[in-house]
């Protein structure tokens, strides 16, 4: 195994040379300091285990999720592809709290009130804070799209949030007659998991290839060009699914028709296909664009790289997804796994009186399954730049896939095998 596929399948130890003192100065946070984590995805799970751990179990950490469990949007469009079930991304919380004495508390949060350092919840509690981490994820922008209100709007899905809608779309390509065309849209980036929309267009194929030969799949970006690991999927699709797969880029969708399943886009003629995925555009999640965080174009949350403080509300620290992302940072798993990290590191630190550790660095590896065997990845190693105040990639750190092949997807299961108990304990 290369070492950066190494450094992949061990996301337990991905945040290179950063955490060794902070054991010994655990004991010295505050005693019984609270940090109330809101969201349990890759980000908010990963800091509430550790804001636990490297505190020595000294800090009170109470993780707010409102699903019963996680399920895992990475490896998620294997379940599309049919190699996978709903059931085997979808991970239980309960080593957090008996394992590792995470109060969590499914409920959603309705307000936060930075002035009193407190989260109310929907469900009518309160839970105050010394500090706040935020970790909401996305939300997609469906008005942005307004024939998603109209009625069958709400069976063209985006399936961008791993669940129920993952199953739903899977059962409409099951339903979709050989020679059919699935069309997806993708937005102008940022938006989450840049990989993940050529992934899915892969893995239709590969469904389609086995089950509906005469089938094709559209992808329609509103991008100049495919935004990750482009020469490697335009391979793929030239080679494995050459008249199967069509790329468009430019393709920006303002519209849809349900009834007639049309799409409508800002130049390009309208296009029909049989099965709609329609990728909106996304922001931060809507808690933390209501407590005036999402400070960048009103969409994502701008922080300090060091601490993931929010630039905007002090106390309140802001991880995944949801964060205005610094030069070549992807909105990924994986980089939300170790944003958690950073930030339990410094709320430890800043919690018992220390400066945070000044020269953070930490990697992401992403995998992208071709074919429900093979898979291909991209790493990089990305460190603070004092001068420039945010995250830089450390040249020659990185790699790329030369080519899809079954080793690395098995590479991509490890991966996530690792990350899930990374982050769950």
């Amino acid at each position: 195994m290369q070492r950066r596929e190494f450094l992949g399948a061990l996301a337990g130890t991905a945040v290179l040379g950063t955490f060794g003192a902070f054991r010994a100065h655990a004991a010295s946070a505050t005693g019984k300091a609270k940090v109330v984590v809101v969201g349990g995805g890759y980000g908010g799970a990963t800091a509430a285990r550790y804001l636990r751990e490297w505190s020595g179990q000294g800090i009170e950490v109470t993780l707010v999720e409102p699903n019963a469990s996680l399920v895992s949007c990475p490896l998620s469009n294997l379940v599309l592809a049919g190699s996978k079930r709903i059931g085997d991304i979808t991970l239980s919380y309960e080593a957090l709290a008996k394992r590792h004495g995470v109060n969590v508390v499914r409920d959603h949060v309705s307000a936060i009130d930075p002035a009193r350092r407190v989260v109310r919840l929907a469900g009518g509690g309160t839970l105050p804070y010394d500090r706040l981490v935020l970790s909401p994820g996305v939300d997609v922008l469906s008005g942005e799209i307004p024939g998603l209100a109209q009625p069958g709007g709400d069976q063209i899905l985006h399936a961008w949030k791993a669940g129920p809608q993952t199953v739903d779309l899977r059962r409409q390509l099951e339903a979709m007659p050989d020679g059919g065309t699935f069309a997806i849209t993708i937005p102008l980036a940022p938006y989450r998991c840049p990989p993940g929309p050529y992934e899915r267009a892969c893995l239709v194929a590969d469904y389609f290839s086995r089950a509906k030969p005469r089938s094709k799949v559209l992808i329609l970006d509103a991008n100049p060009d495919v935004t990750s690991k482009g020469a490697l999927f335009k391979q793929v699709w030239a080679t494995r699914y050459k008249g199967m797969i069509e790329y468009r880029p430019q393709y920006n969708t303002i519209d849809v028709d349900p009834a007639t399943r049309t799409l409508k886009f800002e130049v390009q003629d309208d296009e029909r296909a049989d099965v709609l995925n329609v990728l909106p555009p996304q922001r931060a999640g809507a808690i933390a664009v209501a407590s005036g965080l999402a400070t960048a174009n009103g969409r994502w949350c701008e922080v300090d790289f060091l601490t993931f403080e929010s630039i905007a509300v002090p106390n309140i620290h802001v991880l995944g997804d949801a964060i205005q992302i610094a030069p070549l940072m992807p909105k990924s798993g994986h980089m939300a796994n170790q944003h958690g990290k950073v930030a339990a590191a410094a709320i430890v630190s800043l919690l018992a009186g220390q400066a945070p550790n000044p020269e953070p660095l930490y990697n992401n590896t992403c995998y992208s399954f071709t074919s429900a065997r093979e898979a291909i990845h991209i790493a990089s190693v990305h460190r603070y730049d004092a001068a420039q105040k945010t995250m830089v990639t450390v040249p020659g750190a990185g790699g790329l896939s030369a080519a899809p092949n079954a080793l690395e997807g098995t590479y991509a299961q490890a991966w996530a095998d690792a990350i899930w108990t990374d982050m769950l304990g």
